[in-house]
């Protein structure tokens, strides 16, 4: 993966809109944290598979970055992206990692089903 670019991110944003398209959403601040450290609050959000189609996307900030897409009836949004790839099956992946490296978040677009 890449550091954001915020043209080329939003181009491939651009690229997906006005079809039907697969979405991944994804947000940990560390779920499996509570099993070594009780004190510890975790939190997460997954949803995969999701079949939508959105207006148009956009991508702001000065980084981590925020990604919104208007769909027909409100919004999906993630926030705290810092690094981006398409793959080789054509998918807009987009990740934000925290300052540990860890995985914070992700954000995928797919013209065809996750595995």
């Amino acid at each position: 993966m890449e550091l954001i670019s915020l043209d080329e991110v939003q181009k491939l944003i651009n690229s997906f809109a006005g079809q039907d398209i697969y979405l991944h959403l994804e947000t940990t601040n560390g779920a499996y944290a509570s099993h070594f450290d009780e004190s510890f609050f975790s939190a997460s959000a997954y949803i995969r598979n999701a079949k939508v189609n959105y207006e148009h996307g956009k991508i702001i900030g000065e980084g981590p970055y925020r990604v919104g897409l208007k769909l027909e009836i409100g919004w999906v949004y993630a926030e705290g992206l810092t690094h981006y790839e398409l793959d080789k099956y054509g998918r807009l992946l987009l990740a934000g990692h925290g300052f540990d490296g860890k995985l914070a978040v992700a954000l995928e677009i797919s013209k065809t089903p996750f595995e």
